[in-house]
């Protein structure tokens, strides 16, 4: 079985459950609390070891309480973790707000943008299929990307914001699946005004297949000059409880199925209803656990 090798953020998250996000100067009492990791690496690892898959996390943990923390949690859930931390700094940390009734969420972090990490070790891509970034610890992604396609496998960006120095990274990116919120800047662009722009756009800095989310609704894709869209199935509101860590999800069923031989598309297809699935319970894997 290939392995999927995910490399990228890893966060400590606060999640409070509220009836509303506060307004200015405003205090309100939160319906639950749960500490967990977060991060869209490290959760598209935890998906892809929810679903019994052997997987590798490449993340910048450091040392200290909250470094141990996380790396006790991830290897309770079948995890594989290779810290290229170059110091002893803590993983980023997360505040998030779901707000009961939408399952809409807001999020203060902190990131990994200029945290100095080590090169990974040579061995880390044997037997992998897939490769996983997110736009993190970018020059520790853009040489592993390097190297996944030089043995052959598939590459897969998490695309949830544009980041500088990103181009350098699509430059080896097969697979693009790139969030509603992602733009790029607008000398990349071209007409931003035309409906596929950020598609376009994405497809001529090197990934053959683009994939945009919309939520519920349908993912466009530009596949090899080819457009057309993937549909989502539809989850009523009524039965919301969570979007936290969906596109996450999203990622790391495509990645596990990518590394499995599947087509781009029919990966995305696969990745988007487990997604759909997970935001009816709370937390980025209580789908896991609800069956």
């Amino acid at each position: 079985m290939s392995r999927v090798v995910c490399c990228g953020l890893t966060t400590l998250d606060l999640t409070q459950v509220v009836d509303r996000v506060p307004a200015a100067d405003e205090k309100v009492v939160a319906r639950s609390v749960t500490v967990d990791v977060g991060g869209p690496a490290a959760n598209a690892a935890r998906t892809v070891g929810a679903l019994q898959h052997p997987v590798t996390l490449v993340t910048a943990l450091g040392a200290g309480p909250v470094a141990d923390l996380a790396r006790e949690l991830l290897a309770a859930e079948g995890v594989e973790v290779v810290d290229v931390a170059a110091d002893d700094g803590a993983p980023a940390l997360s505040t998030v707000l779901v707000t009961a009734g939408t399952g809409e969420r807001a999020v203060v972090s902190t990131n990994a943008v200029g945290r100095a990490t080590a090169a990974p070790p040579g061995d880390v891509l044997d037997r992998a299929g897939a490769l996983l970034v997110d736009g993190h610890l970018l020059a520790a992604q853009t040489a592993l990307a390097r190297e996944a396609r030089a043995r052959g496998a598939v590459v897969l960006l998490d695309g949830g914001s544009w980041k500088p120095g990103l181009e350098d990274l699509l430059a080896h990116v097969d697979v693009a699946l790139l969030s509603a919120d992602f733009t790029l800047p607008p000398e990349l662009t071209g007409d931003a005004r035309a409906r596929d722009a950020v598609l376009d756009a994405a497809a001529r800095l090197g990934p053959v297949f683009v994939a945009q989310s919309h939520g519920q609704d349908p993912i466009r894709v530009l596949a090899e000059g080819r457009r057309y869209t993937l549909p989502v199935p539809h989850v009523p509101a009524e039965e919301v409880v969570d979007t936290l860590g969906a596109g996450d999800v999203l990622h790391g069923v495509t990645a596990m199925h990518l590394a499995n031989g599947a087509s781009w598309r029919n990966a995305v297809a696969r990745g988007a209803r487990v997604a759909s699935r997970s935001v009816r319970y709370a937390g980025a894997l209580g789908w896991a656990a609800g069956g």
